[in-house]
């Protein structure tokens, strides 16, 4: 059973169970701790949403729709990234926490998809509580990546599959080292995956939603998997 940790963001239940429904132990992760004291006993990094990475580690002014996060998140969460690549730990990075992996190690953002980029689907669709498990659009998957391996469990042709969606941002310039492994229809990136780790992988969807239902637990698993080695 792995520890996973987990940063902390406004909306932690749906990643707590998650990581609970395939048989990992689920730490939070505050930024009152020092890194040191965050990844103490931990086993993998769970990446959580929220609000926009300052443009400034990416070396851009704000557009007027960017939404910075809470005062210190940036910087704890690059932190623990640096630090557990270091490590050699597995990272699943969900919708911020894609992002901010991408700018630690040297990516850049788009950072606003409806401004910035000509005929773009909707890709900031808020869900009513109860209705968690709506589905926006689908996304395509590269074939023999890490995502579409783990998909494959779930579904007949694992080229493509249904998303939610509630993001303005997305991965711009890939970070060194790192491929895409998804693609909105209007090119958007929607995943990203470091191959030279164990595991390695960011999605801009929101797969925790879907923890009663399990229409993305084979990534959980995979990274639960990935922290028990």
């Amino acid at each position: 059973m792995a520890v996973i940790g987990i940063t902390q963001c406004r909306k932690l239940e749906d990643y707590r169970q998650s990581v609970l429904h395939v048989g990992g132990t689920p730490t939070i992760l505050d930024p009152s701790m020092t890194t040191e004291q965050a990844l103490s006993g931990v086993d993998g990094l769970l990446l959580t949403g929220g609000d926009d990475v300052s443009p400034s580690r990416y070396g851009e002014a704000a557009h007027t729709a960017t939404v910075e996060a809470e005062q210190g998140r940036d910087e704890f969460e690059i932190a623990l990234i640096l630090t557990a690549r270091a490590r050699q730990l597995p990272i699943l990075a969900i919708c911020r926490g894609i992002q901010v992996l991408n700018v630690a190690c040297g990516g850049t953002l788009v950072q606003d998809i409806p401004s910035q980029i000509a005929g773009a689907l909707a890709h900031s669709l808020p869900v009513p509580p109860n209705q968690p498990f709506s589905l926006a659009h689908e996304v395509w998957l590269e074939r023999d990546s890490l995502l579409s391996r783990l998909m494959r469990e779930r579904l007949a042709d694992a080229d493509t599959c249904e998303v939610n969606s509630r993001h303005h941002q997305a991965v711009k310039v890939v970070a060194e080292g790192f491929t895409v492994s998804a693609t909105a229809p209007d090119g958007v990136i929607e995943a990203i995956e470091d191959p030279g780790m164990r595991f390695c992988l960011g999605v801009q969807w929101h797969p925790e939603n879907f923890f009663r239902t399990g229409e993305f637990r084979p990534l959980f698993e995979g990274f639960h998997d990935a922290a028990s080695r």
